[in-house]
């Protein structure tokens, strides 16, 4: 929309949250979508993700991480233990707790999921934005980091 003078308005605050927000969520779906092939449900990724970057942890501590109860919890990491990507071991803090890792072949397969997501969105990037638009978006992302505070 433009005021009769030409310009185009400054967007408020809630316009723009409203536009990220919706967009975000339009791209994270179709990353999901691109890594399919392994079978894991989102829940699975986010927790076998989790455990790799945050090291070992137990059923208690990634529920309250996923925002989920402990009861869904020991469901997804019992998925995850029947297809070998965690293994459980006696806590070394309390030896009545076990704490969940990821396996080699869990390793793998995130590595093969984000490999999917990084190669799709690369390939999206490539096809579909001139070195211009490639700036404006990376410009986009740093703006993005500040907002999440990474």
């Amino acid at each position: 929309m433009t005021h009769s003078s030409g310009t185009v308005p400054e967007p408020t605050a809630d316009e723009v949250a409203d536009q990220l927000a919706a967009v975000v969520g339009r791209l994270l779906r179709r990353l999901r979508s691109s890594s399919a092939e392994s079978l894991l449900t989102p829940t699975q990724r986010s927790v076998l993700a989790r455990l790799d970057d945050g090291g070992a942890a137990t059923t208690a501590d990634l529920a309250r991480a996923e925002f989920v109860r402990p009861q869904s919890m020991r469901l997804t990491l019992g998925a995850l233990e029947a297809q070998g990507l965690v293994e459980r071991a006696p806590d070394p803090a309390d030896g009545r707790k076990s704490v969940m890792s990821v396996t080699d072949a869990g390793r793998t397969t995130l590595a093969r999921v984000r490999a999917a997501k990084r190669n799709w969105l690369a390939e999206a990037v490539a096809a579909e934005l001139d070195g211009h638009e490639r700036r404006t978006v990376a410009e986009a992302v740093a703006l993005i980091e500040r907002l999440v505070g990474s």
